[in-house]
């Protein structure tokens, strides 16, 4: 990106031109203004929501303060009166664009880097490491060698991701820890994680767990018994993520035997685009549940355009099930509250798989959305529901 800005004392115009670095893709601003500490909130709000990107100049901590202001003024902004949705369906969208425009808006500040990925900010954090873990396994991995610009907002979710990284997630169905990496679905939503420890199991030799994430399925299916679990991703930063959580487990095939843990060695990690090879007596997914185009990287664990993975994994299913075994497809219901997908959608696809439903156990949320009646999807949420289905094949 490109932008010009006084430089020295006789405030000579300079071009400056750098990487710019934006994970959710967005595209660069057109207009920049240099801010720094004098800059007050009105100001600064109006500008952004004119499109005009503020690039900071001051105090690092002052920036931080400066954007929770504006998002105050982005949630409390009056709004103007409008007919209520027509539909659920309807609401939703309203929702999705209401959240794009105020995370294009927040994102409007931004943070220069120097190379080395070092901020030219006072009271500014040390971020190397920080940068380095959202990086690593993408085509930025090189982002640190030259000087850069990014939004304050996804800074912060990268350092917030470093932390969630660090602590880790604990996983009651697991008796253990989880560490997701930046871009990686945590697993807070631990319901559905136990329903896969709950279920009986179809048979113990062998199971696929497609689209692995941060590998908490595979572990928990190794931590139950299971002797061999292949567990696939296509993106290589999820096959990372999954990688050192399962080493750590000691759960990782060709780990060295002395790495302690109940399942050592039984899970294999392959970059596939849903199936690995052959045929196993269960094959598990917990493909993203809502029909809808992700924003970023993370949100392709939760919204999958026009159901791709759920159909990809229906269609192949009966191909790489053994005889007698069960596929265990893990879905929440909310896009049947939100009016994307209907459940006689859901069945047809089945049916047309060539599959039949053994059986289905299900279990309700515990996140904090489900009871937050301020939510505009409140409706949807509280009626949620997350099934583990149990699937066979039809005998032909």
């Amino acid at each position: 990106m490109v932008w010009e800005e006084a430089a020295g004392t006789a405030g000579t115009p300079r071009h400056c031109h750098v990487r710019w670095r934006s994970e959710s893709g967005q595209a660069p601003p057109r207009r920049v203004v240099v801010a720094d500490d004098t800059m007050k909130a009105d100001a600064a709000w109006r500008l952004a929501c004119e499109g005009s990107a503020l690039l900071w100049r001051g105090d690092y901590h002052n920036a931080r303060q400066l954007l929770q202001a504006m998002a105050r003024r982005a949630d409390a902004r009056p709004r103007k009166r409008a007919k209520a949705p027509a539909s659920a369906a309807e609401a939703f969208h309203l929702h999705r664009m209401a959240q794009a425009q105020r995370a294009r808006t927040l994102g409007m500040l931004l943070i220069p880097f120097e190379a080395g990925a070092q901020i030219p900010l006072r009271r500014a954090p040390a971020v190397v490491e920080v940068l380095a873990e959202a990086v690593a396994a993408t085509p930025d991995a090189d982002l640190a060698d030259a000087p850069f610009v990014m939004s304050l907002r996804e800074l912060l979710g990268l350092i917030g991701a470093h932390e969630w990284r660090r602590k880790g997630v604990l996983v009651p169905a697991l008796g253990d820890r989880i560490h997701p990496w930046y871009g990686v679905y945590s697993p807070i939503r631990g319901e559905y994680l136990d329903l896969v420890a709950r279920v009986p199991l179809p048979a113990t030799p062998l199971a696929f767990d497609i689209g692995t994430g941060t590998g908490v399925i595979a572990a928990v299916l190794a931590r139950r018994g299971v002797r061999k679990v292949v567990a696939t991703d296509v993106s290589p930063r999820a096959l990372g993520c999954a990688r050192a959580n399962l080493l750590r487990l000691g759960m990782l095939a060709g780990a060295p035997a002395s790495v302690p843990g109940v399942g050592a060695g039984r899970v294999e990690l392959m970059q596939a685009d849903l199936f690995p090879p052959g045929r196993a007596a269960l094959v598990v997914c917990n493909p993203p549940w809502v029909p809808a185009k992700p924003a970023s990287a993370i949100e392709h664990a939760v919204y999958d355009p026009d159901s791709r993975m759920l159909r990809g994994f229906l269609a192949g299913l009966a191909a790489h099930l053994e005889e007698g075994g069960e596929g265990w497809l893990i879905l929440s219901d909310l896009a049947e509250h939100l009016g994307l997908r209907s459940r006689a959608e859901l069945l047809g696809w089945i049916e047309a798989a060539g599959l039949y439903v053994i059986g289905r156990e299900d279990i309700r949320p515990r996140h904090g959305k489900a009871s937050d009646e301020d939510d505009p999807l409140h409706a949807a949420r509280a009626a949620e529901i997350t099934s583990l289905w149990r699937l066979g094949v039809m005998e032909r």
